[in-house]
């Protein structure tokens, strides 16, 4: 009993070793294939390490030039502003003197700038007051919104350009963005109404009287809100 005792107690205490002795082999491993990987790739790692903090250095860099190039653009977009709040939209366009740059050499010379940006949507608004439809379109669609007022607008003056070059189902959903877009006690039902306007002259009546209806719901003290019945009761005499 006593050696069998002995050979269990021997073969317990071998078998609490093993582990361990599998862990510092697995511990050695590890580092060799490590020391191997590194050896065998020290010059890509060291090219990757050279490209990653070349990568950060070139971002901060360009969000320097970018933060110098935008407060430049503003000072330009100001001159250009002041031109298009006095409706001189051409002017406001291009070179509106005294050395300042209109909302087209903004776009050109400050690319990736906020103000360049924005001037796009100035130009859009500036083509569309100047009759020239396609190019309000296009500076329009170049325009990046953010935010929900100008999302509205941006969607708005575009649907307002389609309407003036007749298409009309282009101009329905640009409306329906603006519509859409948040919930604006002065615009959503000045582009609800617009909405309600083009499908009465597409003859679609149970579309309008949707738009109506909702202007009168949700925006009864509305500009728009205070005359919309008496659309919905003509529509409803149709």
């Amino acid at each position: 009993m006593a050696k069998r005792r002995q050979v269990k107690q021997a073969s317990t205490t071998a078998q609490s070793s093993r582990p361990e002795e599998d862990v510092l082999v697995n511990i050695v491993e590890v580092r060799d294939q490590a020391q191997d990987f590194v050896g065998k790739f020290r010059k890509p790692l060291m090219i990757g390490g050279g490209l990653v903090l070349a990568l950060i250095v070139g971002l901060i860099g360009w969000n320097l030039y970018i933060k110098g190039q935008q407060n430049t653009a503003v000072e330009q977009l100001r001159e250009a502003e002041k031109k298009f709040e006095r409706d001189s939209f051409a002017i406001a366009l291009n070179r509106p003197g005294g050395g300042y740059g209109g909302f087209l050499q903004i776009i050109d010379n400050y690319p990736g700038t906020p103000a360049a940006n924005l001037a796009n949507y100035y130009a859009g608004v500036s083509y569309l007051n100047l009759g020239k439809y396609d190019a309000a379109v296009s500076f329009l669609k170049d325009y990046k919104a953010k935010g929900t007022l100008m999302t509205i607008m941006k969607n708005g003056t575009l649907g307002d350009a389609y309407s003036e070059l007749k298409q009309f189902d282009q101009a329905e959903s640009h409306y329906a963005k603006a519509a859409n877009a948040g919930d604006n006690d002065l615009l959503t039902p000045f582009y609800l109404k617009k909405l309600a306007m083009l499908a009465e002259r597409n003859g679609d009546n149970a579309g309008a009287v949707k738009h109506y209806q909702a202007i009168k719901d949700r925006y009864p003290n509305s500009t728009e809100g205070q005359d919309v019945e008496k659309y919905l009761v003509r529509l409803e005499g149709k």
